[in-house]
């Protein structure tokens, strides 16, 4: 469909969404931002990989990025509690290097590469300078963390100050308090954080579609121009 189409297909849609619900809708994505990013890469467990989900759907964060190499990524629903339908996901799983894919493309959308786990060159969460431009989080495995090829590409390094006898958090918490934190500060800075206008309305149809029982039987009979 092109721009007009969907803008037709949408309205068409809403009308099939309760006033409530579609405002709910409407409200939340005013507060969605793509100018944060999450990339997991290879996480195995699957109440933790659905943590995060909810996480990100909390703090506003649109866009996780999945990069499987050895372990496929599984969502535990009683965990997840339907957060992935209202995120766009995209997973790295058809190359023999699935991380470089992924690196490569956030590079290429403008992302910097920040490798979230303490490091050599680390900087505390409370001082991450946003105003540098987009940011994509790497988290890794529970076990090892991220891989060889995220650290060795990453153009900066990010962790959790910390104050206690252990050196690290469970990843659905690192990921909890890294975004709790920054999209506080994204939301309170001058910096243009909102989805773009035709991202707002690519993002509200999907919702719709997922919200709407036959909607895919509703396309195709908008687009045999039944409608």
């Amino acid at each position: 469909m092109n721009r007009e189409e969907k803008r037709k297909f949408a309205d068409f849609l809403a009308d099939y969404v309760s006033p409530r619900r579609l405002e709910k809708m409407q409200s939340v994505l005013s507060y969605r931002t793509d100018y944060i990013t999450v990339v997991l890469e290879d996480i195995y467990q699957p109440h933790n990989a659905s943590a995060v989900l909810r996480s990100c759907d909390a703090f506003g964060v649109q866009d996780v990025h999945i990069i499987e190499n050895r372990n496929k990524y599984r969502i535990n629903p009683g965990v997840a509690l339907g957060s992935s339908q209202w995120l766009t996901l995209k997973r790295y799983n058809t190359n023999e290097e699935n991380t470089l894919s992924a690196i490569e493309y956030l590079k290429d959308q403008g992302y910097r590469i920040v490798a979230a786990m303490p490091y050599d060159t680390e900087v505390d969460l409370e001082d991450f300078n946003l105003e540098k431009g987009k940011s994509a989080l790497f988290f890794g495995t529970e076990m090892y963390g991220l891989s060889q090829r995220v650290l060795s590409r990453a153009d900066e390094f990010m962790k959790i100050p910390m104050f206690g006898f252990v050196e690290s958090f469970n990843i659905s918490v690192s990921c909890a308090v890294s975004l709790h934190y920054l999209t506080r500060k994204l939301r309170s800075s001058s910096i243009n954080w909102t989805l773009s206008a035709e991202r707002k309305e690519d993002v509200m149809l999907t919702w719709l579609k997922n919200s709407v029982k036959n909607s895919d039987l509703y396309e195709k009979t908008f687009l045999e121009g039944c409608f």
